[in-house]
């Protein structure tokens, strides 16, 4: 019986220069993104961050108002590591964002703010792979974020948009969701990797509450075996795959 082909991933465009992340979480960029970022960063490329959430709602040892800013701290820290220093948070409520407009909105609105040519978002699917159920922050937020991409070119959706001084920015390429069980991209890992890993850790607070395991060892063995396994679809170097969705 012949195997089934794997097709190899292409490597993601690099004629840009400004790009968006907008996740839920802090956290979420460090579990797959950030050796990508950091490249990217390292050929002098901008890259801002947005947050829907503080994370307040993900640490069960601390309240919210205990949790928001120490995670808030853990992110802006993280996201330095690998040279980004532009990082917002809209304040929707972990764990019950919801998919709309005022969602939209808001992303809208940090697009137009950013102004960027790749906009990057996290699996918007229903699960991991078939796997494991995905949460509905990330659902709400990476779908939110497919459609804002489009409503920030529009200047009659979201028109008070305009009155606050944010005029109409069709300038997104492309949008590239990470964590996709259907990836078509990738981007090399190995420069970037090192910084992915302390980029993570500086998520030691969270980190310490979801495992016993050394924290180090934890983040290295994670960001190690996904990179690799991206490898084998992208000439066998490490890399950070990413399904991409041109406009």
């Amino acid at each position: 019986m012949t195997e089934p082909r794997t097709t190899p991933l292409a490597p993601m465009p690099d004629d840009w220069r400004r790009a968006l992340a907008v996740v839920a979480h802090p956290d979420d960029l460090e579990y797959g993104c950030s050796a990508a970022i950091a490249a990217w960063t390292d050929a002098g490329r901008e890259v801002a961050y947005v947050l829907a959430t503080r994370g307040e709602a993900g640490i069960d040892t601390l309240a919210p108002d205990k949790c928001g800013p120490l995670r808030e701290r853990e992110q802006r820290a993280s996201a330095a590591v690998v040279g980004v220093s532009a990082v917002e948070f809209l304040d929707h409520r972990d764990g019950v964002i919801e998919y709309g407009t005022a969602l939209r909105r808001d992303i809208a609105a940090a697009i137009r703010r950013h102004r960027p040519e790749l906009v990057i978002t996290l699996n918007h699917r229903d699960t991991w792979g078939g796997v494991a159920w995905n949460t509905p922050d990330h659902v709400a937020v990476g779908r939110a974020t497919l459609d804002a991409a489009g409503d920030a070119g529009n200047r009659w959706i979201f028109p008070e948009l305009v009155e606050q001084g944010l005029d109409p920015w069709d300038g997104v390429r492309w949008v590239a969701v990470a964590g996709s069980s259907t990836p078509t991209h990738a981007v090399d890992a190995t420069p970037g990797l090192e910084r992915a890993v302390r980029s993570l850790l500086e998520h030691r607070t969270y980190i310490e509450a979801l495992t016993d395991e050394d924290p180090e060892t934890y983040a290295r063995g994670f960001l190690t075996s996904t990179t690799t396994a991206t490898g084998e679809r992208f000439g066998g170097t490490p890399a950070v795959a990413f399904e991409l969705f041109a406009r």
